[in-house]
């Protein structure tokens, strides 16, 4: 039996790879199951690295009207006093140093500082503070001298509020961050207004 004689056409080759079945194409089942767990963690440590940086809180009670209310929902920076310290007129979320509740309040006395209440004043050091920020003056009188490592802290609704007036010091080690954002609700919606207190 003759073979046929092999013309030029016969032995091109086609570079284009053959089109794959509708089956083919479809990528493994262990592949597809791959992109779910990587999408799964990856969101996992967004969520994890989110929390590690800020934390959310909500207001309960009313100690520091007029600034803040009961029932914000706050965001605060979980990180700034690992890189900075408390500044006066911070507002911080800490710790209370004798029960496990969370409070919120404004840095009045830093260490070494002075702080006298006289009056319906506040004194840092000798200098009397402008505070428009507070709802009333104070109507109870004391001084205190701040320990190192420890901070002096009042609501800015000092007649109620359960402070450093009333239980003493903030130790360091209990801060937990600095208010930054109220979200909730949305007509209150913005950034928490510190202040910078000067005792110059």
């Amino acid at each position: 039996m003759s073979v046929a004689e092999q013309t030029p056409r016969d032995s091109y080759y086609d570079p284009e790879p053959s089109i794959l079945s509708r089956g083919e194409q479809s990528q493994p089942l262990s592949a597809f199951f791959r992109e779910i767990v990587e999408v799964l963690l990856l969101t996992f440590l967004i969520f994890w690295l989110v929390n590690s940086l800020v934390g959310r809180y909500r207001i309960d009670g009313n100690s520091m009207n007029p600034t803040l209310f009961n029932g914000e929902y706050l965001i605060i920076n979980n990180f700034v006093y690992d890189l900075d310290e408390p500044q006066r007129g911070d507002i911080i979320v800490f710790k209370h140093p004798r029960n496990e509740l969370n409070l919120i309040k404004r840095v009045i006395g830093l260490p070494g500082d002075m702080v006298e209440i006289n009056g319906g004043r506040v004194r840092v050091n000798g200098i009397a503070l402008d505070e428009p920020y507070i709802q009333d003056a104070p109507n109870y009188d004391n001084s205190w001298v701040v320990p190192d490592d420890q901070y002096f802290v009042l609501g800015d609704n000092r007649n109620n509020s359960s402070d450093s007036h009333s239980w003493g010091f903030l130790p360091k080690d209990h801060l937990l961050g600095k208010a930054l954002f109220v979200y909730w609700p949305p007509n209150r919606w913005g950034k928490v207004p510190h202040v910078e207190i000067s005792t110059s």
